[in-house]
């Protein structure tokens, strides 16, 4: 199953994509499933699993409440969020679709029910819509299935395949499909998703969704450089990509010296972006938003310090990166609440280590192994948010990814690309390691760091 690169690449805000992003798109959908909003009174909104243990630390809470209001990911100004959810804290009143007034008790009528789960996926979720006289209207439940995705509860049921490009001239549903197909073509792995992208879209659309990706990217790592203070939720974890920033600004002669310092230049890349996350800002989803400081990182160690670094290799980083992410995506999963953090830091570990291999000149196989060093020194990885917020260990988790990435891509390019370990022998490790793993270790905040460090 090929997944496109705007699957892998969302445009939305944080601090999570499953918690935050996926939850949002679905309280929409359920609002624009309903057609006339006339006669709805009330609504409610459930929230199971993991979505209900760490939820509060994730702002689902918030990002319910916006969708109601009809708000997206993709477009919702972080300015006029706050300012809604203001609005609907002091009034009891929701804007159903930014069209129909209805009141909402927040206590009561959205409920995280710790001790629930839906059967299909930890991130469950259940919406519900009343009439004048209390009469259930409508009823719909949505999985919030990991990088912003969701999931309708029929489309289960109903066996719908998931998302996908549909039918593409290089089709493949595992790494070894991946280098068959680029042997039999003679194209690099970012040309044949370059053209299965091309079978949805045209040379422009490609172009300008591509340059809207970097260009977000890019956008979050200046932010977070420039915004200090205390990152919201109660653990006071302060912003340090400013004085980072600072630190490296002065010493800029000094580090000409240093064969090293440029791994000072990615940590703080990586910092800025999972603390912008953190405050809820506008990230790209690579694959998730916890994970979303990794790729941006290296991308701009690629931009900033390869000689001879194009705007090519950047549109090759990314397709490249797709590709693997789509082979994770398929036959794994990019959800904490599934699989740990390696589902998320260890996936875009892989993918930025693919994707810096392409962008470098190196072969299909260089490429696989690349992907495939990223994901092997990742297994295992545990999701254990302290205090169920994106911060402690999520945003230092990013900034060690991000090199490790680097070391990934500059081992296989050592190398002819022949190596013991296949990249589809780690996604299935990877997978069956994160069904071993005890859920106290995937985004429920009940284990590990979690339970072992003071919240406050």
């Amino acid at each position: 199953m090929v997944h496109g690169v705007f699957e892998l690449f969302k445009i939305g805000v944080g601090p999570s994509s499953s918690h935050t992003m996926g939850p949002m798109l679905a309280a929409s959908r359920f609002v624009g499933s309903l057609g006339d909003l006339a006669g709805v009174r009330a609504v409610r909104a459930e929230l199971f699993g993991s979505l209900a243990l760490t939820g509060k630390g994730h702002a689902t809470d918030s990002a319910v409440m916006l969708g109601l209001e009809g708000c997206t990911p993709a477009t919702i100004d972080p300015d006029d969020a706050a300012a809604r959810l203001v609005r609907v804290r002091a009034d009891g009143m929701l804007r159903l679709g930014d069209v129909q007034p209805v009141a909402f008790d927040e206590a009561a009528d959205l409920r995280f029910l710790q001790k629930e789960r839906l059967p299909f996926h930890s991130n469950g979720m259940r919406f519900s819509a009343f009439g004048a006289d209390g009469e259930a209207l409508a009823t719909s439940v949505f999985y919030s299935v990991g990088g912003g995705a969701i999931v309708a509860e029929d489309e289960v049921a109903g066996n719908a395949p998931p998302e996908s490009l549909g039918d593409v001239p290089f089709p493949f549903h595992s790494g070894a499909d991946l280098l068959a197909r680029g042997r039999a073509s003679g194209l690099s792995i970012a040309a044949m998703m370059r053209a299965n992208e091309l079978a949805a879209a045209d040379e422009t659309t490609l172009g300008d969704g591509l340059a809207a990706i970097r260009a977000a990217m890019s956008a979050c790592i200046d932010r977070g450089i420039g915004q200090g203070g205390i990152l919201p939720g109660g653990l006071n974890v302060r912003r340090r990509a400013p004085g980072i920033h600072a630190q490296l600004v002065a010493r800029a002669e000094r580090a000409h010296s240093d064969p090293l310092g440029v791994i000072d230049w990615i940590n703080l890349w990586a910092l800025a972006v999972n603390e912008e996350n953190a405050a809820g800002g506008r990230v790209v989803t690579a694959p998730t938003n916890g994970a979303a400081g990794i790729v941006p990182a290296v991308l701009r160690y690629y931009e900033r310090c390869v000689p001879g670094a194009t705007q090519a290799g950047e549109e090759d980083f990314l397709l490249t990166a797709a590709a693997i992410g789509s082979l994770f995506k398929a036959n794994a999963s990019i959800s904490g609440a599934e699989v740990g953090c390696q589902g998320e830091v260890g996936v875009a570990c892989s993918m930025a280590a693919a994707g810096l291999t392409a962008a470098l000149g190196g072969t299909n196989m260089q490429i696989e192994n690349a992907a495939e060093i990223g994901m092997e020194h990742n297994l295992g990885l545990t999701c254990d948010p302290v205090g169920g917020l994106v911060q402690v260990p999520c945003i230092e988790r990013n900034a060690v990814g991000a090199i490790k990435a680097i070391e990934a891509a500059r081992l296989a390019l050592l190398g002819d690309g022949e190596h013991r370990v296949s990249l589809d022998e780690v996604i299935e490790t990877m997978r069956r390691t994160g069904a071993d793993m005890s859920h106290k270790y995937k985004e429920t905040a009940l284990g590990g760091l979690a339970v072992n460090v003071v919240a406050c």
